[in-house]
């Protein structure tokens, strides 16, 4: 079961029927993660390239190609790898295009990750550029709130926090175009609003929405999904100190709502750490259905599913 595209970019260039067949194939690698994995992929190498800092998108990566029998060659900062010097992305991409089967990477520029796909000989995969696309977070997360509520059809969705800067939030919103009858609940201050390229597709794909800076608004939400403030997108440090923790998720609040409460981590803050032993609480399950999405992302993308 491959995929009709060679590189995974965007979330903007997956259909329906993908995403469909993307969550079928992830609840089949859970169960082969149950039995201790497979070797699909022996003999296939994946280049883990991280540019910016990462602890579930890369371990679950390497994880996801390491238990179906792959193996894995990594870079592991801009400061110590060829970038530093000065090489361009595209010099990069052609180079690993020869060591590895399939590329993943995270970079801080928003873009590179469309400008590596151009040159890349193998499958790309983008785990991160910038502010711009995380598609295998919105891909989990769609996993997620599919695993915990049933279904995603007809579902209020309540995003919190920066959702001006938060590429997951964009990312997932356009995920959220190809399923009917979504309403989504907006609250953020007014320096982090939802930008008008993902609220123009709202209404382009006829999700309705409303924006708010009350939290008590997203408490009738089926699914309530926090993002924390992020530090390294603001050039004052003062603006952030004041914004970071605007939103605060606490028991009392998390007992009230009967939302799925989900995170793309990591959180400074932003929910209690009284909220985890909750039944709704979903981040840390959510953090670990990203093995098995990626394993079913690697694998059609190898044409091995």
């Amino acid at each position: 079961m491959p995929l009709p595209f060679k590189h995974l970019v965007s979330t903007r260039q997956l259909t329906r029927k993908d995403t469909d067949l993307i969550m079928s194939v992830s609840a089949d690698m859970e169960q082969v993660l149950k039995k201790g994995g497979s070797d699909l992929l022996k003999g296939k190498i994946l280049a883990s390239l991280f540019y910016e800092p990462s602890t579930r998108t890369r371990l679950s990566f390497e994880t996801a190609m390491l238990r179906l029998g792959g193996t894995k060659v990594t870079a592991d900062g801009l400061q110590f790898s060829s970038l530093y010097k000065g090489e361009s992305v595209e010099d990069t991409m052609v180079v690993a295009s020869q060591y590895a089967d399939i590329i993943c990477m995270r970079h801080p520029e928003q873009g590179s990750a469309e400008r590596a796909a151009k040159v890349s000989s193998v499958p790309f995969i983008n785990a991160g550029d910038g502010p711009g696309q995380h598609p295998t977070q919105a891909l989990l997360d769609l996993y997620t709130i599919q695993k915990e509520r049933k279904k995603v059809d007809g579902l209020r969705i309540a995003m919190v926090g920066d959702l001006k800067f938060g590429r997951t939030v964009h990312s997932l919103s356009y995920l959220l175009g190809l399923y009917k009858d979504i309403h989504c609940t907006l609250v953020s201050p007014k320096e982090l609003t939802m930008p008008e390229k993902v609220t123009s597709y709202y209404k382009e794909k006829g999700i309705s929405f409303t924006e708010t800076d009350d939290l008590e608004d997203a408490l009738k939400a089926d699914v309530l999904y926090v993002t924390r403030v992020q530090k390294e997108r603001f050039d004052d440090p003062k603006e952030y100190e004041r914004l970071k923790l605007k939103y605060i998720v606490r028991k009392e609040f998390a007992e009230k709502t009967k939302a799925t409460i989900m995170h793309p981590l990591p959180r400074v803050g932003e929910i209690t750490n009284d909220v985890d032993v909750l039944p709704n609480a979903a981040y840390f399950r959510q953090a670990g259905n990203g093995i098995a999405v990626r394993m079913a992302l690697v694998a059609m993308l190898l044409g091995k599913a």
